[in-house]
């Protein structure tokens, strides 16, 4: 029998000073049996991050979405989607081989990828030559700590705030308060 997905709700209000875009969004996050609190968080961020492009790329007039995750590997972790179905932006988060990168840089216009946890500069050094070619690619290090805490926000129900000012990210809620700054490698 295979395990459920677990859900959680989130109230994710939006303050983009950089991009001058302030919205709410009423979130749904299935978390994969095998995906931790800490990936889930950064989708999350993720989203937060880029929601902003959905005016930008769309003009309004697309979908803003997390995709359905680990089960289904072909499937971005978060899109932006065009009325007619084109992916516009593609963000992974973790810390992905280079067949499915240039699988979703054929497939979309832009691909974010957000890479964290403490391996990371290890897979980064064995995958920096191998994606230098793709021109639609552009990865980010979030910092192995303040992906840890970002975790700790997690709840089956939650109320975040996220202002995004200077580059910086500030995720809160009553469970505490997350500031990311991240580092781009490509």
């Amino acid at each position: 029998m295979a395990l459920k997905s677990t859900i959680f709700k989130a109230h994710l209000s939006i303050a983009d000073i950089d991009h001058g875009y302030y919205a709410d969004h009423s979130l749904t996050l299935a978390r994969h049996p095998s995906e931790t609190d800490e990936r889930m968080m950064v989708r999350l961020v993720a989203l937060a991050l880029n929601a902003w492009q959905l005016q930008a790329l769309c003009n309004g007039d697309g979908t803003l979405a997390f995709g359905t995750g680990l089960s289904d590997p072909d499937d971005p972790d978060v899109h932006i989607t065009d009325f007619t179905g084109a992916k516009r932006l593609w963000i992974e988060v973790g810390q992905p081989e280079d067949k499915p990168i240039a699988k979703a840089c054929n497939k979309s216009d832009q691909v974010l990828l957000y890479a964290f946890g403490p391996a990371a500069e290890v897979w980064w050094k064995g995958m920096e030559n191998k994606v230098a070619r793709q021109q639609k690619l552009a990865v980010y290090r979030i910092q192995s700590e303040a992906a840890q805490q970002l975790a700790a926000l997690a709840q089956r129900s939650m109320q975040l705030q996220a202002t995004v000012q200077d580059g910086q990210l500030t995720l809160s809620s009553e469970q505490g308060m997350v500031v990311l700054e991240l580092e781009r490698w490509k």
